[in-house]
């Protein structure tokens, strides 16, 4: 089927049960023929080969968990996508459609009709925004691969060096590295893995593995002690090593810190702060006698939920105010005062969708706020909780580096590919091309921002690298 056949354009909220209705309303005026409904139908639809879903992109779905033999089509606003696909003996399909040129960024209802039995189901389509490369004349860019599974990098002022964290795979993770690397020639000069990490029971009905390492993924500097913090998200803890030659210092026990995400030093007040994902609170410790201290407690505002929802994310800190700043997976925003340990304000960002990034700009008291799963980011002011700009960027805003000097956030689109350039104005300086899976943004405080990016396999030329990104 052409493109020119489908819809004319996709509407992004058009509800579901208007779609069901319309359709039912057609079906009843050619007098439809009832028959039986399938019995616990498991079909689903999928993806395949299409990662990213822009605008005139070609759509490749694969179906499984359909009835043998039965009869499946897709539509969208009463309108077929493709030809009508046939279930094979194993309950399976595949078929294609191209979305229109013209169609909006967010999530479509795609309907999901089967017949011989009857059944449906409505599949949410996500279409990205089409952002094209630009401004690369601007900036430098040098890059250098690193080692496998790079997550994040943190930059040291005192040493010029830069801290990356890597993990490879799955639990029990094996393979996991603390890197040293020189900020001018991005060379690694120092490397440790760390230690083994305690057994764990294993479920009931399944065999015991082996434990794998305290594998490290976030990562943040404290130059007034000379050390390196670290989350080991596997073992719900959190590690400090030493930045002269990475040996390690404290390992907290597991369970400290309920999937920690990231770590962040406040020096001027010598503590340290994580996010624990899934548990409603920020984790707070002692720089100094590496002692943890009472969490920090936040509820969520959202009408409907449980106070204990809020899950957070990333984290930053206004080093000036002493405020830090952290979003939750729901989109909501929270105000720390962390002299006082108190939380002064929770605020929901509406445009935004799986937030999981969040920077401040110290200097225009404006943050920025990104959303995995709508790729933006919007622009906000903390003191009202007003949105000030919404900035389409590209698909899978991930996180956001800010360099307030000059006004810009540095945004690591990982699906796109793309590092994307917004000023505090909301307008794009430049969307550069961020190698394969960008996954994280470190700022050194003089101009420059170091990127690392995931790497599709071992031999992904364009992955597993570290970025040295400076304005000309």
């Amino acid at each position: 089927m052409s493109a020119a056949q489908l819809p004319s354009r996709f509407r992004v909220a058009r509800p579901v049960a208007a779609i069901g209705l319309a359709l039912l309303l057609s079906a009843c005026a050619t007098g439809p023929s009832f028959e039986a409904p399938a019995d616990d139908f498991k079909g689903r639809i999928s993806l395949v080969d299409t990662p990213v879903v822009v605008p005139g992109t070609e759509v490749k779905i694969a179906g499984q968990g359909f009835v043998p033999g039965q009869q499946v089509q897709l539509s969208y606003g009463g309108v077929a996508l493709a030809a009508p696909a046939t279930a094979d003996a194993e309950g399976k399909f595949r078929t294609a459609f191209t979305v229109p040129a013209n169609a909006p960024a967010g999530q479509h209802p795609v309907v999901v009709s089967a017949t011989k039995p009857a059944a449906a189901l409505v599949h949410p389509l996500k279409v990205s925004p089409n952002v094209p490369l630009s401004g690369q004349d601007k900036f430098a860019l040098s890059s250098q691969k690193l080692v496998q599974g790079l997550y994040q990098a943190a930059y040291s002022a005192k040493t010029d060096r830069v801290f990356v964290t890597s993990a490879v795979g799955r639990p029990p993770v094996t393979q996991s590295q603390l890197l040293k690397v020189n900020a001018q020639t991005l060379a690694v000069e120092a490397a440790v893995t760390p230690a083994a990490a305690p057994a764990r029971a294993p479920a009931p009905g399944q065999q015991a593995r082996a434990p794998g390492v305290f594998a490290v993924y976030g990562v943040g500097v404290d130059d007034s002690n000379g050390t390196v913090w670290v989350t080991n998200t596997r073992q719900d803890t959190v590690a400090v090593y030493r930045q002269s030659d990475l040996q390690l210092v404290k390992q907290f026990a597991p369970g400290t810190v309920p999937h920690a995400r990231d770590v962040l030093v406040d020096e001027a007040r010598g503590k340290a702060f994580s996010s624990p994902v899934g548990h409603p609170a920020i984790k707070v410790f002692d720089t100094r006698s590496l002692q943890e201290l009472p969490e920090i407690k936040v509820q969520t505002t959202i009408k409907g939920r449980d106070a204990k929802d809020f899950s957070p994310m990333s984290i930053d800190l206004d080093r000036a105010s002493g405020k830090l700043y952290a979003v939750s997976g729901a989109g909501e925003v929270a105000v720390i005062d962390t002299r006082s340990g108190t939380v002064e304000k929770v605020f929901i960002v509406e445009e935004i969708k799986s937030g999981t990034g969040i920077g401040i700009d110290e200097r225009s008291k404006r943050l920025f706020v990104t959303g995995q799963g709508s790729d933006n980011v919007v622009i906000v002011d903390p003191a009202t909780g007003k949105t000030l700009h919404d900035v389409p960027v590209g698909a899978g805003a991930l996180n956001v580096a800010v360099d307030a000097p000059r006004g810009l956030a540095y945004v690591p689109n990982r699906a796109a590919g793309t590092v994307t350039v917004v000023n505090t104005n909301g307008q794009i300086v430049a969307n550069l091309p961020g190698g394969t899976l960008p996954n994280h943004a470190t700022f050194d405080g003089k101009g420059s921002i170091y990127a690392v990016n995931k790497a599709r396999g071992a031999d992904d030329a364009q992955g597993d690298r570290i970025t040295r990104i400076s304005p000309r």
